[in-house]
């Protein structure tokens, strides 16, 4: 497999420059954060911490945690340490569970932001002479722009595609000899399966050969079926857009983690209930500290996304920045079933190994006589008998209880009756609190 390196100066710096670079940018971040930042200056001195006391990465610790909450607390602009008029852009979350968190941009955080996108673009392959269709909504939210950016800083040809109007997308693949996508994971099959509805194979009508996906925790069975759909590399971005938008980390070629781009970021995983920092290869929840952020910095923000830092020393790809596991879930998207843990992804995993099924369900959780009740709702691939359907539900009911350690009811659904989303699937109905 032929690497793709798009700043190799910056990504194989030796661990030694690089954890220099890292320590520098981190003092002079802390820095100006105490002395611009009133809500920062405020946190120190309630840990008793000041700007000195940062000697090492390690004392990074000392510094306290920043939450989506206290961003909502401080909307709009009370994070800001730039006046509005150095500002170039404005962005913001999609906020359906409460105010948005803004995403403020300055000249300086463009250029960044572009820069970490074009190091993600190309350690995927994706490269100048590409034509990349960029299916993320285009509006506040940050995905489209992300991507936008750094393909323009590439020279890769960008298409601003969007969502929605899905059978006009797939025409649109198809006519312009698209090369790569870029969407949420569902949407990606999605796509294909209204290219079938139109006599268009993806695999052999289209030239979508590269897809980076992202904004919603996907498993290693979707990547599966994503890539044997499209006959395509799939690949995994992570991001957020209180750290930029995507570009925080990316698969390169040989998907064995993501590599973050350290010299922006500096990554901690800490125990979700606790806060107190664990041990690399354990999973717990990701932090990060901007390190170059301009006009919103942010210390020790916790992303609430669960994933692990691999003890992997170098990359094949010669990459030298460290990387994280793929995300396991989310601490707010995890479901408590009468007392057991339960992850949207680890249902998904036993799922779609079913060849039966396709790659559209939805869970659903009810209270029944004071106890939880899972049921599992999941689309055949092609009409069953109701003795077909008896018995798939029986079987996954079986495995899905070995995974989770609570026996679901599993009901199989007909093909395209269940509902397709453009954006992030919403996959749980929890229906406990409604009476």
């Amino acid at each position: 497999m032929k690497v793709y390196i798009w700043n190799p100066s910056l990504e194989c710096l030796s661990r030694d420059l690089l954890e220099k670079l890292q320590l520098q940018r981190l003092k002079e971040i802390v820095y100006k954060l105490y002395n611009n930042s009133k809500y920062y200056r405020q946190k120190m001195k309630e840990k008793n911490i000041t700007p000195e006391d940062i000697k090492t990465l390690q004392d990074i610790t000392k510094l306290p945690f920043t939450t989506k909450e206290d961003l909502r607390e401080l909307y709009p602009y009370s994070m800001s340490v730039v006046p509005i008029e150095s500002l170039a852009e404005i962005r913001a979350s999609s906020g359906t569970t409460g105010k948005p968190t803004i995403s403020l941009y300055t000249h300086r955080d463009i250029e960044n932001w572009s820069e970490v996108m074009a190091r993600s673009l190309v350690a995927t392959g994706i490269v100048k002479g590409d034509i990349l269709a960029i299916a993320y909504n285009y509006h506040m939210f940050t995905g489209g722009f992300g991507f936008h950016y750094g393909a323009l800083r590439v020279g890769v040809v960008a298409i601003p595609i969007g969502v929605g109007y899905t059978q006009r997308t797939v025409m649109l693949l198809k006519d312009l000899g698209v090369t790569a996508l870029t969407s949420v994971p569902n949407y990606a099959l999605r796509l294909a399966e209204v290219a079938y509805e139109m006599g268009i194979d993806p695999a052999k009508d289209t030239k979508v050969r590269k897809g980076v996906f992202g904004a919603a925790p996907w498993s290693e069975e979707m990547r599966k079926r994503i890539e044997k759909v499209w006959d395509m590399q799939a690949y995994d971005m992570y991001g957020l857009s209180e750290l930029w938008g995507p570009g925080v980390a990316i698969e390169c070629i040989y998907k064995q983690g993501l590599h973050v781009w350290e010299d922006h970021f500096v990554v901690e995983v800490v125990d979700p209930k606790t806060g107190e920092p664990i041990d690399i290869e354990e999973k717990g929840e990701l932090v990060f500290t901007t390190l170059t952020k301009d006009a919103i910095p942010l210390i020790r923000y916790r992303t609430r996304d669960i994933s692990r830092i691999l003890d992997i020393k170098q990359c094949e790809c010669r990459r030298t920045h460290r990387k994280i596991d793929r995300i396991q879930g989310r601490t707010d998207d995890m479901f408590i079933i009468n007392g057991v843990n339960i992850w949207p992804k680890t249902i998904e995993d036993v799922l779609l190994k079913e060849p039966l099924l396709a790659p559209f369900y939805q869970i659903v959780i009810d209270r029944v006589d004071a106890l939880d009740r899972l049921t599992i709702y999941v689309e055949s691939k092609t009409k069953l008998s109701d003795n077909e359907k008896s018995l798939l539900a029986r079987r996954l009911e079986y495995q899905l209880r070995e995974a989770i350690l609570v026996t679901p009811k599993v009901e199989i659904a007909d093909p395209g009756t269940l509902p397709r989303f453009d954006g992030k699937p919403k996959v749980v109905i929890d229906r406990r609190g409604q009476v």
